[in-house]
């Protein structure tokens, strides 16, 4: 405990002056998250509308694989994209192994059933209230889709955001796949766990303060987009 308090003056005083190595990990850190959470939304919102608007073979299937993947273990997606991505995986010849793409992609893999499953959710439940009035529109189903997209966007938002709070958090895939290397493939909770162990403690509490803040905006920011959508959907 004699060692906290210093450690945690000194880790808000690198982040007063700025500190470039602290700034780079921060920054690569949302570059890799941002990427994985906008292509798992273009791919994850599509799925997850589809599944709550449309009856086909194999949907209760793919609706208890969707909520079984949002507890994906990150060491075992991080193995599974390693050994893919490897020189004698199937796409080792693109060379992307311990490179940010291939966190990117580990990180994809975590988010998307997050988003597909959690859009989902919020789909079916605005179909049960649209889908008498779109019926007797007689809307067509992409007409009936994008309604739904369009009036549901502070929802969907949310579980958007629970994907990108996933991304932020996660260590294990994105240690396996990027190999934390510095300059290169080093974020913020990467290097919190190496400098931990190197007992350099400020550096480790200072992207650990960096960390919490990114979470509690991404938190308040869901929680007034839910309360937006409920006074929206109230009036």
């Amino acid at each position: 405990m004699n060692d906290f308090w210093p450690a945690l003056t000194a880790a808000f005083a690198l982040l007063g002056q700025g500190d470039g190595y602290l700034r780079d990990i921060v920054i690569l850190s949302l570059q890799v998250s941002l990427t994985a959470v906008a292509v798992a939304t273009v791919v994850g919102l599509p799925i997850g509308a589809v599944t709550a608007l449309f009856r086909f073979p194999g949907r209760r299937v793919l609706v208890v694989l969707l909520n079984a993947l949002m507890g994906l273990p990150p060491v075992v997606v991080g193995l599974v994209v390693y050994l893919l991505l490897s020189r004698a995986g199937p796409f080792g010849v693109f060379g992307l192994l311990f490179t940010p793409t291939a966190m990117v992609i580990a990180q994809f893999v975590l988010v998307l059933p997050i988003i597909a499953a959690l859009s989902r959710q919020v789909m079916e439940e605005m179909w049960l209230d649209y889908s008498e009035q779109l019926h007797s529109l007689g809307v067509s189903p992409l007409g009936q889709l994008s309604v739904l997209l369009w009036d549901g966007r502070f929802a969907l938002l949310t579980a958007v955001l629970a994907g990108f709070g996933r991304a932020t958090a996660e260590v294990g895939a994105v240690m396996i796949v990027g190999g934390n290397i510095d300059h290169v493939t080093r974020v913020m909770t990467t290097t919190i766990a190496l400098e931990a162990s190197k007992g350099d403690l400020a550096k480790a509490l200072g992207l650990g303060v960096v960390l919490l803040l990114v979470s509690v905006a991404v938190n308040l920011l869901a929680y007034l987009l839910r309360e937006l959508s409920r006074l929206r959907f109230a009036d």
